[in-house]
């Protein structure tokens, strides 16, 4: 759920008083705006003597900037899990600094949060034009990363030691969590040190984010193991293609491969619970396409293990873990038909992390540039506490913590989730319960 009415104020360190030696047709003011909710019918109901309805700064280069570029020194980290697009992103950002705004000065933190942690010993990466010219040819992150929480302050006590003026953070919900924290516990010493998130979530999840780097590339991908699915499928009598596909907590990489393959008869998502069993169980909507089509084809989130297959631990960034919801559905069709002495020819495929090893697609590189460039203005212009992101077709900046507050979800009554029935032909509610609606 989202407030109605957010506040999307940006932190800044001071006043911006340099010239920005960037030569452009126009600069962005603070003052430009985008509209949240861009629905006339829901705008017309707000009044505006409870003031102006909630608008999102608009991202791009300042006029004025915070910082001196020759005595700029910036870092750069990426943490979490590999995503398509994230050394694009770095050498976005290095091209950035270096060619436009004459920012020598960068370097890269080794291993997410860790690098930031002298115990763990590891070492920094001066990055230079010359060094990152020809990584986005390659997947992953030159950087390398790491999960789990580090302590805050020492992290601080680094970039301060280090003399970092802007610290570029790439990551998922997790680090923006930490990022968030970091901000904090800067600004509460008074320190000149701009924090600018890229957001990096394969899962599409952050709110007030219409699209992140890396999940278009996601489930184009996902489309060609679905494809294979499909043919493995038809290839025998009763054929079943199974594929599960990222989404922790949210099932946009799921249901966008499965509207953009056009061969799925069954997409599974976290949002929209259902039961095994029963009468109006998936089991029984599986049983009843092989029936009829000789074939099925199924997509499945690895969230909806939390449902299934939840595993009584978390990981080391505290989250809870799932049993493998592919080989759960796996032994439980294969139970469920045997039961019943109907032969199935059932194939799994799990892409995992053939996906997030991969380079981005075009559309997405492109993408990846514009957020990291547009994260550079954002940061020589001495903004903090906030991450780049589009809504509405507008490249924007949003704060931090209310981002991680909001996390994405499909809504099961949008047109994007009929969209998902009307391409897969599955039933709108795979439950024994009663569904009540109005």
């Amino acid at each position: 759920m989202t407030p109605n009415n957010p506040n999307f104020d940006i932190q800044s360190l001071g006043e911006a008083t340099i010239p920005s030696p960037i030569t452009v047709s126009y600069f962005t003011p603070d003052t430009k705006r985008i509209l949240y909710d861009h629905d006339l019918s829901r705008l017309s109901e707000h009044c505006w003597d409870k003031g102006p309805p909630a608008a999102i700064e608009v991202a791009g280069p300042r006029e004025m900037i915070y910082y001196d570029p020759p005595k700029t020194k910036a870092a750069i980290v990426t943490c979490g899990g590999l995503c398509p697009g994230i050394n694009d992103v770095i050498r976005a950002i290095v091209m950035e600094l270096s060619h436009r705004y004459g920012v020598s000065n960068i370097v890269g933190i080794k291993y997410g949060f860790q690098g930031l942690i002298p115990r763990y010993g590891h070492d920094m990466l001066d990055l230079t034009t010359e060094l990152v010219k020809d990584v986005h040819a390659v997947g992953g992150s030159i950087l390398s990363s790491s999960r789990g929480k580090q302590d805050i302050t020492e992290m601080v006590n680094v970039l301060k030691r280090m003399n970092v003026d802007i610290f570029f953070c790439i990551g998922g919900d997790g680090t923006m969590r930490a990022t968030e924290l970091i901000t904090e516990e800067i600004l509460k010493r008074k320190l000149e040190i701009s924090v600018i998130g890229i957001p990096k979530t394969i899962d599409n999840d952050i709110g007030f984010i219409e699209k992140t780097f890396g999940f278009e590339t996601a489930f184009t991908h996902a489309v060609d193991s679905i494809r294979t699915a499909h043919v493995e499928a038809r290839g025998y009598q009763n054929g079943v293609g199974l594929v599960k596909l990222m989404g922790r907590q949210s099932g946009y990489i799921t249901a966008n491969a499965s509207i953009a393959s056009q061969d799925v008869n069954f997409c599974l998502i976290p949002e929209i619970p259902i039961d095994l069993e029963g009468e109006n169980g998936f089991y029984k909507h599986l049983l009843d396409r092989i029936q009829r089509k000789n074939h099925a084809v199924i997509v499945v989130a690895e969230g909806v293990g939390d449902r299934f297959c939840s595993l009584d631990e978390k990981d080391v960034s505290g989250n809870r873990k799932s049993g493998d919801i592919g080989i759960f559905l796996r032994e439980g069709i294969g139970r469920y038909f045997k039961e019943r002495k109907v032969p199935v020819a059932l194939k799994y495929i799990d892409p995992s992390y053939i996906i997030r090893s991969s380079c981005a697609i075009p559309s997405d590189s492109i993408f990846c540039n514009q957020l990291a460039q547009n994260a550079v203005h954002a940061g020589m212009a001495g903004k903090t506490g906030m991450l780049v992101g589009i809504w509405n077709n507008c490249f924007t900046h949003v704060p931090i913590d209310i981002a991680i507050r909001n996390r994405k979800f499909i809504d099961p009554e949008s047109m994007f989730w009929l969209n998902v029935l009307e391409t897969t032909g599955q039933p709108r509610w795979m439950q024994n319960i009663p569904r009540v609606t109005g």
